[in-house]
């Protein structure tokens, strides 16, 4: 589980969560027919949750299976030889051909762009997709890399300072977005 900051705020609680994913994939159903060769790709780790609830709705609307991958980008990040600890791996899998596909990739929260730049880099190493859309819970701005989101649960115009922190059922026991001071 995240470490809490003292000061925080809750952005979007339980049932604003559902409600967001909701919305997001009937806006993924919008843009794409049924016949789409979609696959959703969630980053590890609340990404992949994220996404696993997406295939829910879609394979429910498209009345077929749609294809499901987990990637970690912790050996794509720019950052690792600057960082006091070691990267926690966790695990990349990816049982579909991406060539020619048009690939989802799902994440929790987009700041300044690095985690979603290692992430293309990964999957590019998996082979070259027709497509690649972004789909994120939170998108608080800050960006260092010129990559912008498809599907945007919520925009939250935040500080340096502060951070955004998104609690997963299946992880964390309960649904909830935070919004804390860096502490």
């Amino acid at each position: 589980m995240q470490t809490p900051s003292t000061e925080r705020k809750v952005l979007l609680h339980a049932k604003e969560v559902r409600r967001t994913m909701e919305r997001l994939a009937y806006e993924v159903i919008e843009r794409y027919g049924e016949d789409a060769p979609l696959a959703l790709v969630g980053i590890q780790r609340r990404g992949v949750e994220l996404a696993k609830r997406l295939k829910v709705v879609l394979e429910q609307r498209f009345g077929r299976e749609i294809p499901l991958g987990s990637l970690d980008i912790n050996l794509y990040r720019d950052d690792w030889t600057n960082r006091d600890s070691q990267p926690q791996i966790h695990k990349t899998w990816i049982p579909f051909d991406v060539d020619d596909r048009e690939i989802l990739l799902v994440d929790d929260v987009l700041f300044t762009g690095r985690t979603i730049r290692a992430a293309l880099e990964a999957i590019l190493d998996y082979g070259r997709p027709k497509r690649v859309e972004l789909l994120v819970l939170v998108d608080r701005g800050h960006r260092e890399l010129p990559i912008h989101a498809d599907y945007i649960g919520k925009k939250v115009n935040t500080s340096l300072q502060e951070q955004v922190d998104v609690y997963v059922q299946e992880q964390d026991g309960e649904d909830v977005v935070f919004l804390s001071e860096q502490g």
